[in-house]
């Protein structure tokens, strides 16, 4: 544990290396981080600066082995499965980790055609024939995003793998991330196809089961795959799990569930201060990272306020999850408002 700690310090002092992509357009480097004094934040504090966003379901803050504290409202609680809409992205990152680590993937580098030939067959585009399996993680494959207003036309059609990959190609693969959870699907479907069982069978047998975690709804597309990257419903005690093998370094009660290297790798900025919110978070293997009262945060994030955050240099996760209904309108910035004006700062403490 604390040698990945050190690990993904180290990230934090070098992120962005000489092998990292960035976003296009004009993007400055990054600038050293200035030393940040943060406020002193009780527990009285923290709790009733979280109360104060109405939609918040669910909060967890823990720090160094134990829950510090917890809330809930209505009938949430620490055990009951949330849809974590796009938070579920990061959960299929890790499972295409696991299907490298068990051999069912030969390497992200890889075609995606090598996997799902019968919908290459369909295909006359050498573009789209360039994509691999790293593009879909780093969202850079190329094709037109199938999510905010093409969404709703995208998941009407009856084959959600044949809508994304005949879309159109904007740019050449690798060249940009472009948010699509067409992207990510794609993915859920290889995943499938390599193993020869479901996602959510495969998810369910090298991750979820030996962590002890129960899957709530999950959504099937009508060809047949489980929604990759989207409408996944956990609880808050299975994400704050979650966060923890991430801090540990892939190894939960002793079993090294994903490997180390493949975690490092996932963490690494694949682009940098991307255009697709205005604080320029970073991007990795679907997961984001953001500076937060000086101190570096990777997270998964979906739609209504589903976060979970892990901080390494303070060993510390911290979820939130929200209504997945609420059309709330900044309910994405001022939860990184309370990560910097009090989650943060009381983890400091």
């Amino acid at each position: 544990m604390k040698m990945l700690i050190h690990v993904l310090l180290l990230l934090i002092l070098f992120s962005c290396g000489a092998n990292s992509e960035r976003d296009s357009g004009d993007v400055s480097p990054p600038e050293p981080e200035p030393e940040v004094n943060l406020p002193e934040v009780s527990s009285d504090e923290l709790l009733e600066a979280v109360s104060g966003l109405r939609e918040l379901s669910s909060f967890i803050v823990w720090q160094d082995g134990e829950i510090l504290h917890e809330l809930y409202t209505g009938n949430m609680n620490r055990n009951r499965p949330i849809n974590i809409k796009s938070a579920s992205k990061n959960i299929i990152s890790s499972l295409i980790g696991i299907a490298v680590d068990h051999g069912y993937i030969t390497d992200i580098d890889d075609t995606v055609s090598k996997y799902l030939p019968q919908y290459f067959n369909r295909i006359n585009d050498p573009g789209k024939e360039q994509i691999t399996i790293r593009h879909l993680l780093t969202m850079s494959s190329g094709l037109e995003s199938t999510s905010f207003r093409n969404y709703g036309r995208w998941v009407a059609g009856n084959d959600w793998v044949a809508g994304a990959l005949n879309g159109s190609m904007l740019h050449t693969p690798g060249e940009r991330m472009r948010y699509s959870t067409g992207d990510t699907h794609i993915l859920s479907a290889l995943i499938t196809e390599a193993s020869g069982i479901s996602t959510r069978a495969f998810a369910e047998r090298y991750l979820f089961s030996p962590m002890n975690i129960r899957i709530g709804g999950w959504d099937r597309e009508p060809a047949g795959y489980f929604f990759g990257g989207n409408n996944m419903a956990i609880s808050p005690g299975a994400l704050l799990d979650y966060g923890k093998l991430y801090l540990n370094g892939g190894v939960h009660n002793g079993q090294q569930l994903i490997s180390a290297e493949w975690i490092e790798e996932s963490l690494e900025n694949h682009f940098e201060r991307t255009s697709f919110n205005p604080r320029g978070h970073n991007y990795g293997y679907l997961w984001w990272n953001n500076t937060f009262a000086g101190h570096r945060a990777w997270f998964a994030w979906g739609y209504g306020g589903q976060y979970m955050f892990i901080i390494p240099e303070l060993n510390a996760v911290v979820v939130l999850t929200g209504n997945p209904d609420s059309r709330a309108f900044g309910m994405n910035n001022r939860i990184y408002g309370l990560m910097d004006r009090a989650i943060v700062p009381f983890l400091v403490r």
